[in-house]
């Protein structure tokens, strides 16, 4: 049996340290930003044209000219992740299936918004990476291109940090540095070992 630990977290809360962690110590993940980049510059480049002509440049995705066709157009936008959820969700597949044939015992789900989506249905436990809001704020603000009023619009988009560590069956602060962020996965790691092996008896 291979257990699906769905990762999500606000932004800014450290889901991409905390998904390197996983992967250091051999865990698989999936991380659905990263699958839609690349689908971006593969098989979803050309649905993506034909839904929204002028937005993929020699064959590839040219996302600022998408984003200018669906921000802020509610209707484009869900067009855009009809076209793209099936695509991540067939990726995410595919390592699910080529980790249970490696006899993987733990894969992760990297979701952005895991919740929003109805994503944590498909795994057994979830994990939320949270951080206080201060050290949230400077890490968002610290990011180039990003503006107070941007953050702002993200943020009210997400699921608030609160709900989602009410949800959570695992958290992991990162504030407390690198180190401490790593004895938590390994600490949640070694509860997922050992809950799976008593299924398995």
């Amino acid at each position: 049996m291979t257990f699906i630990l769905g990762l999500t977290g606000s932004i800014g809360m450290g889901k991409s340290t905390t998904a390197a962690i996983f992967r250091s110590r051999g865990v698989p993940v999936h991380d659905a930003d990263e699958a839609v980049h690349r689908l971006y510059r593969g098989r979803a480049a050309p649905l993506v044209e034909a839904e929204f002509p002028g937005t993929t440049v020699d064959g590839v995705v040219d996302r600022a000219k998408l984003g200018a066709k669906v921000i802020g157009h509610p209707d484009r936008m869900a067009a855009l992740e009809r076209l793209i959820h099936p695509l991540v969700r067939a990726d995410r597949d595919d390592l699910l299936a080529r980790a249970r044939a490696a006899g993987a015992p733990l894969v992760v789900f990297d979701v952005p918004l895991l919740y929003e989506t109805g994503a944590d249905k498909e795994c057994d436990a979830v994990l939320v990476v949270t951080a206080a809001p201060e050290i949230q704020r400077e890490r968002v603000l610290a990011r180039p291109d990003m503006t107070p009023e941007r953050f702002a619009l993200i943020h009210v988009k997400q699921m608030p940090d609160a709900e989602k560590r009410r949800r959570a069956d695992f958290i992991v602060d990162t504030g407390r540095g690198l180190a401490d962020a790593e004895a938590q996965v390994d600490a949640i790691i070694a509860s997922i070992a050992a809950r799976t092996g008593e299924t398995k008896d």
